[in-house]
């Protein structure tokens, strides 16, 4: 039997016994009863705009979304017992928390949510009195994301979004494209850090022989190593099968952050010459002109990103350039735009996530649901995790199921109310507009992640 079919079997094996309830997986409560059918027709365009390296009390520190009832925290214990207050910091900073699957485990120790004081720190070359005391407890100041801020306030604000991935970049570009990160359908491994070598030209299915990534089996041990390039179905594959349009939108090739690069049959097929587009401003022209794919994924720059050391603080601009370009179009009135970060960073956060296996799920990221539909100033307290938004986009285009992350997911349903008048659209003050980032000439960067 293969993963998928397996996944889909156990999923509906535990969901007879209850164990699943509390994921949110079984179809309890509003979140899972399955959209409505009229969400396929009020719904034709769905977005996943995929920024880096945040946590729900680093970044939103709000007090408006904290009023509703949103689950921030502005202290957190560390491994000795004591009580540590978060503190301001920018967000384009000098310094960066590792967030590999080690610093997971040492941040999670077994629940307690009480060693993130154990995270290392690299330091910006030049960086002066780096670390500062306490570096993984810090809150983004507010001003330095008042986008999110207003966009978070307006529609909907998840906190109990969970990366699927207990680690780094690499394998959460993978879960977001496919509900997984392991080699093939029927491997029981997960691709589980940052591929290495002796050169960081390429990352995926083009990287130089050498390169490798760990490889966490079902013991949660790394021992294995392999070639950064995978093949088994994605969600890509199934909008191919539906004669479904997507574009996947990424500042280049070779970036672990270009999750297609790392899938055998998207890198070398004709999905990669046609659908991935490398230059992620492309996406606001493509808005401008009509050209919008039904699903897309947009991929930011490491200067637009929120990666502690390589944003230079635009990320929050970016993001509303976008959803800007999308709100002042005609493509407002029908599409879904999920806004979520790809990991936590390294950054103190209070909620213990559920662990359903060696590798799911990771801590919480921010996430920010934007439609016409999307309930109005809604704090969700339903469990999702990147195979939501995956399952929302498969009901909606009717595609059937991967059998991954996707399989055992929520919906994202709470987040929808498909009989409200549809909201009208406000746009998003920002530093910086589409034309910034259109003008931009700066080679992209990519992080020197951990």
């Amino acid at each position: 039997m293969s993963r998928p079919a397996t996944l889909l079997m156990w999923c509906a094996l535990l969901c007879t016994a209850g164990l699943l309830v509390s994921l949110g997986a079984c179809g309890s409560g509003s979140s899972n009863r399955g959209l409505p059918p009229v969400a396929s027709q009020k719904i034709r365009h769905v977005v996943v705009i995929f920024q880096e390296n945040r946590s729900p009390d680093n970044l939103f520190h709000d007090p408006v979304l904290m009023a509703r009832g949103a689950d921030i925290a502005s202290s957190g214990m560390n491994s000795s017992g004591q009580t540590i207050p978060l503190t301001p910091i920018p967000l384009a900073i000098d310094y960066d928390p590792l967030h590999g699957h080690d610093p997971f485990l040492s941040m999670y120790d077994g629940g307690k949510i009480d060693g993130a004081d154990k995270i290392g720190i690299i330091c910006a070359q030049g960086a002066m009195n780096c670390p500062p005391p306490n570096p993984q407890f810090a809150y983004v100041d507010p001003a330095d994301v008042a986008p999110y801020f207003q966009l978070a306030e307006q529609y909907t604000f998840a906190d109990r979004m969970f990366q699927t991935n207990q680690g780094p970049s690499f394998p959460a570009h993978q879960f977001i494209i496919s509900g997984t990160s392991a080699p093939t359908p029927t491997s029981n491994l997960f691709a589980a850090e940052n591929p290495t070598g002796t050169s960081d030209t390429g990352q995926g299915c083009a990287s130089p022989p050498d390169t490798t990534v760990a490889m966490i089996d079902p013991t949660g041990s790394e021992a294995i190593t392999q070639y950064p390039c995978f093949d088994h179905s994605t969600l890509v594959d199934l909008l191919d099968a539906k004669m479904v349009s997507w574009r996947y939108y990424a500042p280049f090739a070779g970036s672990i952050w270009t999750g297609p690069n790392a899938i055998q049959h998207l890198r070398f097929g004709p999905d990669w010459t046609n659908d991935v587009v490398l230059n992620s401003p492309q996406v606001l022209t493509d808005i401008a002109t009509g050209q919008l794919a039904a699903v897309s994924w947009v991929i930011p720059t490491g200067q637009t990103s929120d990666h502690a050391i390589t944003t230079d603080g635009s990320g929050p601009s970016w993001v509303a350039s976008v959803v800007n370009a999308i709100g002042n179009s005609p493509y407002w009135s029908d599409t879904a735009i999920f806004i979520t970060w790809d990991d936590w960073g390294g950054w103190y956060d209070h909620v213990a996530p559920p662990i359903i296996n060696s590798y799911e799920y990771g801590f919480r990221v921010p996430m920010i649901v934007v439609s016409p539909y999307a309930k109005a100033a809604y704090v969700s307290h339903v469990t999702h995790d990147f195979g939501s938004i995956l399952k929302f986009t498969e009901e909606v285009y009717g595609l059937g199921s991967l059998g991954y992350a996707d399989a055992l997911a929520d919906d994202l349903s709470d987040c929808f109310d498909f009989s409200q008048t549809p909201l009208p659209f406000h746009a998003v003050s920002a530093q910086f507009d589409a034309n910034h980032f259109l003008n931009d000439k700066r080679p992209p960067t990519d992080p020197d992640d951990d």
